[in-house]
């Protein structure tokens, strides 16, 4: 916090909820949530989040143990573009339960890192073009250089919703494409995973865990 020379962070997230394990490892008596609801009511946080890649059904069981628990998430960060339209679909599965539930939601990966441009189905604009007319609060596209930060400030001052005669056309021309994950990488493997390639960032299993087995 020193610093990011401030006493109080608008938003943390529990990054990378990929597994079904996850859930609990954070929502544990000892766990980081716990960390971070003592940090928000020491006043050193204002909102609690989470993030994730890998599939809906994982987004949705990290939100049902959380209301098990009596918690309410803030914000959920999550893959929003037009190959998740088809396959594993967090638009379709978790994005109406966010608006549902009053929970701000992050779009990213509307471009996957350019993998989607790699289909010849869709350009850049298109894809910013349809993850902009969802119903996300914020969303987020990777920037390396001055060109990218030009183009996306540009569509962002340009931005026109898509109507549905364009949504289903964008819908129709990324089908194929889209049907197998294939360049929705994040989803399909761990190429992404930062947790698989660095496992000491997940830290040790919660100690009442630990002591249940021989």
């Amino acid at each position: 916090m020193k610093r990011l020379q401030t006493d109080c962070i608008d938003l943390v997230q529990h990054h990378e909820i990929l597994r079904f394990e996850d859930p609990h490892r954070i929502f544990d008596e000892d766990g980081a949530n716990r960390a971070l609801v003592d940090a928000q009511q020491a006043g050193k946080l204002r909102y609690i989040g989470f993030t994730g890649h890998k599939d809906p059904r994982i987004h949705l069981y990290m939100l049902e143990v959380a209301r098990e628990r009596g918690f309410h998430f803030d914000a959920v960060q999550l893959p929003l573009n037009v190959m998740d339209a088809h396959y594993r679909s967090f638009e379709k599965l978790v994005l109406p339960e966010l608006v549902r539930h009053g929970i701000g939601v992050l779009g990213m990966k509307p471009i996957a890192n350019g993998i989607i441009l790699k289909s010849k189905t869709v350009s850049a604009v298109d894809c910013l073009r349809y993850a902009l007319s969802l119903k996300a609060s914020v969303v987020i596209t990777g920037i390396d250089s001055m060109k990218l930060l030009d183009q996306a400030e540009k569509y962002a001052r340009t931005f026109r919703a898509l109507s549905a005669s364009e949504r289903k056309r964008l819908l129709a021309k990324t089908a194929a494409a889209a049907a197998t994950g294939e360049f929705e990488p994040f989803k399909t493997s761990s190429i992404f995973d930062g947790t698989a390639e660095n496992k000491e960032w997940l830290g040790k299993e919660p100690a009442r865990l630990r002591a249940l087995v021989p």
